[in-house]
């Protein structure tokens, strides 16, 4: 790996001081290139340990609020499409117009996964994208460009695992996605050890922090993952790993959502298991946002001319869930 990397985003994202009583995220587009480096660096500090007392985040029971046109997006009457597409699986060029084939069908909001070698809890197609990517070339670097693009089409959150954040640095990841435009950043597998550490780190940067919220979670854990979460939570709508294709038990996930949204004010977001629209449309009343990955992924790495398509039949499901069923709402919205 090289000792640093300088990345060229299309747009960037200016983070002026956020309010410590809100903890509300305001970003400032402008539409002048920056660069944005890293250098890879330490493993992160102890637990409860803050990179600047200045930066500490929220008190626990206030979580920070979306960027603004996340939070425009998921407060709407109708559940969002969010779609997650690895970074790097094709050229830069051609990831470009994935992206906007995307986001013209249907795409209300963009998941870019950074690749990770050992993404245990994906299935085996997302796994396989991954290890394209990291055959490819630099995972972070190819991240940072596609968040870059896909930021100025729709709102962008980064999905990835502790470990490639760890390496790299939080306080620098975080700021070269913010840089790249990303709303916020979401680490599937973070450690509560060091959830603390890395919210300040991203508040820092005025990124949200989504968290992803296991079924089995009990309140007293539910209560702390909530407070060290902002932008949304992640209640997969299965069990299993991503691309699981079985049945859903929606009453169950019902059940839990319920839960979430009396434990937070934050809104929350559902995938894994939505291998199909007409899943989807069963899990969209229930929230705030629908995530498709697998077969979208499928699709891009085998024939990437069908992926829109299917992007426009689950937008279509969702929009037609809405007409006829209202959408269950968390009871404050920040």
């Amino acid at each position: 790996m090289t000792p640093r990397i300088t990345a060229h985003s299309p747009s960037t994202a200016r983070a002026p001081q956020t309010s410590r009583r809100t903890g509300i995220c305001t970003l400032h587009l402008t539409t002048q290139p920056q660069q944005s480096a890293y250098s890879p660096a330490p493993s992160a500090p102890p637990a409860g340990h803050h990179p600047d007392p200045t930066t500490a985040p929220a008190e626990k029971g206030t979580p920070l609020a979306t960027t603004p046109p996340l939070h425009t997006l998921l407060a709407q009457p109708r559940s969002a499409l969010g779609t997650f597409v690895p970074a790097g699986l094709h050229c830069s060029h051609a990831e470009r117009r994935h992206l906007g084939q995307l986001a013209h069908a249907g795409t209300d909001l963009f998941e870019i996964g950074l690749a990770h070698h050992d993404a245990h809890l994906d299935g085996p197609v997302i796994q396989h994208a991954y290890r394209r990517v990291l055959r490819s070339g630099d995972a972070l670097d190819s991240a940072v460009r596609a968040v870059a693009y896909a930021a100025h089409l729709r709102p962008t959150v980064v999905m990835t695992y502790w470990e490639p954040v760890q390496r790299h640095g939080p306080e620098s990841a975080a700021r070269l996605f913010a840089d790249a435009g990303a709303s916020g950043v979401m680490i599937v597998d973070l450690p509560d050890h060091h959830a603390e550490y890395w919210q300040a780190a991203a508040h820092h940067a005025n990124l949200c922090t989504p968290r992803l919220v296991p079924r089995r979670t009990t309140d007293d854990d539910l209560a702390t993952v909530a407070a060290n979460a902002s932008g949304w939570l992640y209640p997969p709508a299965s069990a299993q790993p991503t691309g699981y294709r079985g049945p859903l038990d929606i009453a169950a996930l019902a059940a839990f959502t319920r839960r979430l949204r009396a434990a937070s004010p934050l809104p929350v977001v559902s995938g894994v298991g939505t291998s199909t629209p007409a899943l989807a449309a069963h899990v969209a009343p229930l929230v705030d946002a629908v995530v498709i990955g697998t077969p979208v992924v499928r699709a891009l790495v085998s024939t990437p001319e069908q992926a829109p398509q299917l992007v426009a039949a689950f937008a279509r499901a969702l929009a037609s869930t809405a007409a006829t069923e209202p959408r269950a709402r968390s009871p404050t919205r920040h």
